[in-house]
């Protein structure tokens, strides 16, 4: 963009006017950021920054807004209803979760094709792989000192 005098008189004005970088920008057909630039390069007076907070501000303006009383927010079931609805201890099996065996995550094949699919095999307690699979995702980390020796 070239900057004529009539549009750096009209940036100046505009920006002890107060209005923002957007705002100047759109006026006079022309990005924010051109108007930060040419404003630095004017040594225009800085504006004050909307997100450092001022000396008499106070620290924390959330913390003067009272908290309001958490209740339930909708109304709790009727015994009809619940009683229509299976419990999810018949439909789960009576083993817990922990107890449970779990099936091994480690993919095989490309995604998006009709031969993709998981291990399944039984995956090492806390872990999500199998014994085979774990042992090659674990790696443990060499130290560079043993590849100096």
């Amino acid at each position: 963009m070239e900057w004529t005098d009539e549009a750096i008189a009209k940036l100046k004005t505009l920006w002890t006017e107060g209005l923002s970088t957007a705002e100047i920008g759109r006026r006079l057909n022309i990005s924010k950021n051109a108007v930060v630039g040419k404003a630095h390069r004017l040594n225009l007076a800085p504006r004050p920054s909307p997100i450092r907070r001022h000396e008499g501000a106070t620290q924390n303006p959330r913390a003067a807004t009272p908290r309001r009383a958490l209740g339930p927010t909708l109304p709790p079931l009727s015994a009809s209803v619940s009683a229509s609805v299976p419990s999810l201890r018949a439909i789960m099996p009576t083993a817990k979760y922990s107890q449970r065996a779990t099936p091994c995550c480690w993919p095989i094949g490309e995604p998006g094709k009709p031969s993709f699919h998981f291990c399944n095999a039984e995956a090492v307690s806390g872990k999500p792989y199998c014994e085979s699979h774990a042992a090659i995702a674990y790696v443990r980390v060499r130290d560079r000192r043993e590849d100096a020796a």
